[in-house]
């Protein structure tokens, strides 16, 4: 991303610019006074003055003129004065990390989240980020391949994940917990009147919600899976509320985290079913960086947000509970 803002400015121009003229300019403009702007940069008026010329030749324009109380802005000036201010704190930033305030921060991060995932997450992360940083851009894809690639590249900054047994080298991961699964199926369903058990499970065709980078995780098989691709048909989708609706009107079943049964709004007519003991199973999540964000301030502060966002949820679960 750096290298195509850095192609479209002209090298050639900011090269042989002083940036510290900014900063003179700047000061001219608060104090409307040579001898005052050259007191707060500890330097002489003269070479105040011959700042002043540089400046003048920089923007081909006088910039001040003379008058009884010092000096005048030019109309050229003082349109220079706010982006001028902005210019010179983006720079502060950059060069003081320590300066870092959520509630300024203004820019886009980019969260590699599945649906059923950010159904129960994501209101309550916006809602704090709505809170301690309102001009952040939080932008969510949820399907996409790759993802360890992409958060090395930079075109992800974060990805909550089902965990991986193991993570290359250089990518910072966080255990966010785990759900068991549940068979979800309509209120009126065929096995809602029966035991459940992988034969009976086998003769409904079934959901299959989408995993990024499938075939690199270790996914414990989903109950009767090779029983149901000989039986019945199937039906793949990233869209969590698209196979809820397929299941209010189907004898489709899905499998998935048992926790989207308290979402008592998206699961109408809708239950969940335990698996059988014989197949009892649950999937973890982990929130997934790359270690070129370690020293972002940003980064760390939106990776507290969302692990204490998860801690929370957890310790209001176990209070109804």
């Amino acid at each position: 991303m750096c290298g195509a803002i850095l192609g479209v400015m002209d090298i050639r121009l900011l090269a042989k610019t002083d940036l510290n003229l900014l900063l003179a300019l700047h000061i001219l403009l608060e104090e409307q006074s040579v001898s005052a702007a050259a007191r707060r940069l500890s330097i002489t008026q003269p070479a105040m003055s011959k700042t002043l010329s540089r400046l003048r030749e920089a923007f081909d324009d006088p910039l001040f003129v003379r008058s009884k109380r010092g000096i005048q802005p030019t109309p050229r000036a003082e349109a220079l004065s706010t982006e001028l201010q902005r210019v010179l704190g983006a720079v502060e930033n950059l060069l003081n990390g320590d300066a870092f305030s959520p509630d300024t921060y203004r820019g886009e991060l980019v969260l590699a989240i599945s649906e059923y995932v950010g159904l129960s997450l994501l209101p309550r992360l916006t809602a704090r980020l709505q809170q301690a940083a309102p001009r952040l851009r939080l932008k969510t894809i949820t399907r996409v391949e790759g993802q360890l690639d992409l958060l090395a590249s930079g075109e992800l900054d974060f990805a909550i994940q089902i965990s991986r047994n193991a993570y290359p080298e250089g990518y910072r991961h966080q255990s966010l917990g785990g759900s068991p699964l549940a068979v979800f199926v309509r209120r009126g369903h065929p096995l809602v009147r029966q035991p459940l058990t992988l034969q009976a499970l086998s003769r409904f065709p079934y959901i299959n919600l989408y995993v990024s980078d499938r075939e690199d995780l270790d996914l414990p098989a989903l109950p009767g899976d090779e029983k149901i691709a000989d039986a019945a048909g199937s039906l793949e989708t990233s869209h969590l509320l698209t196979a809820i609706e397929i299941l209010r009107e189907t004898d489709y079943t899905l499998v998935a985290p048992a926790y989207l049964g308290g979402n008592e709004g998206i699961t109408r007519e809708v239950v969940a079913l335990p698996l059988p003991e014989d197949a009892a199973q649950s999937l973890d999540y982990s929130l997934v960086g790359h270690e070129r964000t370690v020293n972002s301030p940003i980064h760390l502060w939106l990776w507290g947000e969302i692990t204490e966002t998860v801690r929370s949820m957890r310790v209001r679960t176990v209070h109804r509970g």
